[in-house]
């Protein structure tokens, strides 16, 4: 029984994996050449980026960047806009695709940090992030929901708050894209950084970042892009500025088979079943002796993560005691999320996460109850 799908969605739609089976066969390199091959890749890359344009709301597909996953594009995002000597606001929730990055620019570029709390609870609210704001402040760059609780930020809250100061603002929605209503003109988005292989069903080695028009990204690699060749430098329009060197059409083709598997299924539908599977499983452990749940299931909104602890075992001890007398794959330790760890006061223990998916059922949310009930008692 795999529940690790806020590290990756294990369980792919088969329209998936047979795009990406018919691409190997058949794709040629898009926008390396006039020939059919070529073309029909092309004609993909084209089509993916309008299908994530609308699921976005992004008013320009050609401003929809193809990358390799979140990371890439929130390092992307971050070195090709944060100024020297910038102040930029956080949070104690983010993953280390955003805060490495951040510290980068930190010692690089003397970009001053500050970090909105979480607290024991592990929530953020707007205002937080408004009282932190200085005269240097340029931009805000938080995750849409923390990956180890599913804890959900108020974006469009946040994003107002950036319009209103005129900040940049630059989201993860690595555990949120392809599940929530993401909405880039409503929430006042300037950057949404993504991946493909998560709530958006996708391969590996897929993703991308939707930049409204108008904001400007400096280039990140420079290399081949089939345009402009005798040009010594990288070409400014987007989607080129920031593509350079050969795409994974192979993969693209199977996310563009990915968006359309959530269109016809219906996002809505996808995000009631996984929140429906984590109420579920938060409450029929919530009560068990012993078992501490970090994740704020209260909320109104929330992402299909539950993370828990069993009295003091170490969190590996209790995701190997599932994986052998269980057989259920689940992820322990520190989540690439140290700040929110210090904020549970969970660095020593770590902690045990399950995150459901679409493909899960509830018979298997009653074997992981079960199971959680057993481990308490021992």
């Amino acid at each position: 029984m795999y529940f690790d799908n806020a590290a990756t969605t294990k369980v792919k739609p088969q329209c998936v994996i047979d795009a990406v089976c018919e691409a190997m066969k058949s794709m040629g390199n898009a926008s390396r050449g006039a020939h059919g091959t070529s073309l029909s890749a092309s004609r993909v890359v084209f089509h993916t980026r309008e299908k994530l344009a609308k699921m976005f709301h992004c008013n320009r597909a050609d401003h929809v960047i193809l990358t390799m996953n979140a990371t890439e594009s929130l390092n992307i995002a971050i070195r090709g806009t944060i100024k020297e000597g910038a102040h930029v606001i956080t949070t104690e929730m983010e993953h280390n695709s955003v805060l490495r990055p951040l510290y980068l620019m930190e010692k690089e570029r003397g970009v001053s940090l500050s970090f909105v709390e979480a607290g024991e609870k592990g929530v953020v609210k707007p205002e937080q992030f408004e009282a932190l704001i200085t005269p240097k402040t340029q931009a805000i760059v938080c995750t849409h929901a923390s990956n180890l609780t599913g804890n959900v930020v108020d974006i469009e809250g946040v994003g107002a708050i950036c319009k209103k100061h005129g900040l940049l603002f630059i989201v993860d929605a690595s555990q949120t894209a392809g599940v929530l209503p993401i909405d880039m003109e409503k929430m006042n988005i300037d950057i949404l950084c993504f991946t493909g292989h998560k709530g958006l069903m996708g391969p590996q080695g897929t993703g991308g970042m939707c930049i409204r028009e108008g904001v400007e990204v400096e280039v990140f690699k420079c290399g081949g892009s089939g345009v402009h060749s005798y040009d010594k430098e990288q070409p400014r329009d987007y989607p080129t500025r920031l593509e350079a060197g050969t795409l994974n059409g192979h993969g693209i083709a199977g996310l563009y088979a990915a968006l359309n598997y959530i269109e016809e299924v219906g996002r809505d539908k996808i995000e009631e079943k996984e929140n429906r599977l984590a109420m579920r499983f938060y409450n029929g452990i919530k009560d068990v002796e012993g078992v501490k749940v970090y994740s704020d299931m209260t909320a109104k909104q929330h992402t299909g993560v539950v993370a828990l602890n069993i009295r003091d075992y170490d969190s590996a001890m209790v995701a190997d005691a599932l994986s052998e007398d269980y057989d259920m794959a689940i992820r322990a330790g520190a989540h690439c999320a140290p700040r929110m760890h210090q904020a549970l006061k969970t660095t020593e223990q770590g902690a045990v996460r399950f995150s459901f998916s679409w493909f899960n059922e509830e018979e298997e949310i009653d074997a992981a109850i079960a199971a959680i009930k057993e481990l308490a008692e021992e």
